[in-house]
């Protein structure tokens, strides 16, 4: 089996709903989606998936829809608030936890056509969640 991992970089807010801790005020990340794909075979060019097409497919989707957005729960009392100013908001049906958004992306990455396996979202330097087949 052939793997192979691009990394995305990108910046976003969030809050979590019905958290106890820090984490249920707005606050910000510099993350880090760690996008794996497998084939047992390759293409004709020997690769996998052409790593400049992934970032095209994949970093334009979150460039445009979670980049220096604030990630809200659809049931997020700010969100109302937020949206009347003009703040750029991507909306979840769940919390937007490093979980669900690493989920987000594993589902965005497999809409697209691509063999991905596994997204690591690296939230902060020492804490990332997975998703993975």
């Amino acid at each position: 089996m052939h793997a192979v991992t691009r990394e995305i970089h990108f910046c976003y807010g969030h809050r979590l709903l019905d958290y106890p801790g820090k984490c249920r005020h707005l606050h910000g990340h510099n993350g880090i989606a760690v996008i794996t794909m497998e084939s047992p075979s390759l293409d004709t060019l020997g690769m996998v998936v052409d790593f400049g097409k992934l970032k095209a497919v994949v970093g334009s989707w979150i460039d445009n829809h979670l980049d220096h957005r604030m990630i809200m729960h659809r049931d997020d009392p700010a969100l109302s608030y937020l949206l009347s100013q003009g703040e750029p908001v991507f909306v979840m049906d769940c919390n937007p936890t490093a979980e669900n958004i690493a989920k987000l992306i594993y589902d965005k990455s497999r809409e697209a056509g691509f063999p991905v396996v596994e997204v690591k979202l690296w939230e902060t330097e020492s804490c990332h969640a997975t998703y993975r087949d």
